[in-house]
């Protein structure tokens, strides 16, 4: 019985061989197999369809393959600009990081780029009307400025933002580039009540044009901002008493930033406001210093530390204080930076709508520059 089957599936094997020889046959057309002056034997001519049936003459044309250039007008594929060959894509010997890591501050070459991946001048980490996203939830035992006879509480201010660059003339590492650049930075300043169903309170919006130069471990800044100040309509409605305060600044900025290690930066700038209104007079400084590991972390991240304080005229020179610390991610192929950690501000109010107001505050929460 065993044999029967085994000489039945022979026997069909043999049929599906024959018959696969057969189609092959009739579906290639072979070159004559005479040998050619040399004595070898030319190949057979494969992927030649066969004649169709009734034309014994004519073979059927093969469908040629899409073509790999665009058909008609081209409109909007324009050539794209070949960058230049960057040393970070090297690694160095021994060491975690690509060569640009290995020296931030090393010269490289300068060309004009549109819209590069990252900045000269960077945002003050603790700075409270720095462009950038943002969130902190924080306990304020200051006096309520809409109901002065109980506490702030718990609130939740948010920055909705951030600082980009449009052209440069310099060079393009990962981490610091150096050149003359033009940014753009604006951001929303949000207020919100978590003790009352999370109303709005108060919002600061605010646009600028920074012009920046940096050279080595030194940048500094020509700058102007608009800020205006705006109170939320849902308390507008539940304090109809509170006089809202029409606050503006039309400002010139010129900052200043030094590395002084590759972590630890130092900063300060003077502005003078050219057009005032709602209280607000024209000078004002900021200064401060940052803590942070300066190459990308990795996924374990790093600890930092930031300071930044602020004085303004119409406050006779007073001002806050922000002191920020935590655990920060930085990115391997770009300057993004994540942060996490906890805040604690001394002093007048960041939110403009409430000028003459003052805090003392401590919470926690998260940002992101990019």
């Amino acid at each position: 019985m065993r044999r029967r089957t085994a000489g039945l599936c022979v026997a069909v094997l043999l049929a599906v061989f024959a018959g696969a020889v057969q189609a092959a046959e009739t579906d290639l057309i072979w070159t004559d197999g005479r040998a050619d002056s040399s004595g070898s034997y030319p190949l057979p001519s494969l992927l030649q369809e066969s004649a169709p049936v009734g034309e014994p003459g004519d073979q059927a044309p093969l469908q040629p393959l899409p073509p790999t250039q665009p058909r008609g007008p081209v409109v909007l594929d324009m050539p794209y600009e070949a960058a230049p060959c960057s040393p970070d894509e090297c690694t160095v010997p021994g060491a975690g990081f690509p060569e640009g890591f290995d020296d931030l501050w090393a010269a490289r070459p300068w060309f004009w780029q549109i819209m590069p991946n990252n900045l000269i001048y960077t945002s003050y980490l603790a700075g409270p009307k720095e462009p950038r996203l943002g969130t902190v939830v924080y306990r304020d035992s200051a006096a309520d400025p809409l109901n002065p006879s109980i506490s702030n509480g718990t609130l939740w201010d948010s920055t909705l933002g951030g600082r980009a660059s449009i052209l440069r003339f310099g060079s393009d590492p990962v981490l610091h580039p150096q050149g003359f650049e033009v940014q753009i930075e604006g951001a929303a300043f949000v207020r919100l009540d978590t003790q009352d169903d999370r109303d709005l309170r108060s919002g600061d919006y605010r646009f600028g044009v920074p012009l920046v130069y940096g050279i080595g471990r030194w940048q500094t800044k020509l700058a102007y901002y608009h800020n205006s100040a705006h109170l939320g309509d849902e308390a507008m409605i539940k304090y109809p008493n509170y006089q809202r305060v029409n606050y503006v600044r039309d400002c010139i900025v010129w900052g200043n930033s030094y590395y002084l290690f590759d972590w630890l930066r130092l900063y300060g700038e003077v502005g003078y406001s050219f057009f005032n209104s709602g209280g607000s007079e024209p000078w004002e400084f900021q200064y401060g210093t940052e803590l942070i590991q300066a190459r990308p972390t990795g996924i374990r991240g790093a600890p930092f530390f930031a300071i930044n304080g602020i004085s303004r005229q119409e406050l006779d020179w007073g001002g806050n204080v922000c002191v920020q610390t935590g655990w920060a991610w930085r990115g391997r192929r770009s300057e993004k930076l994540f942060r996490i950690g906890f805040e604690y501000l001394y002093g007048s109010d960041p939110q403009f709508e409430f000028p003459f107001a003052n805090q003392n505050r401590y919470g926690a929460g998260m940002w992101y520059d990019f």
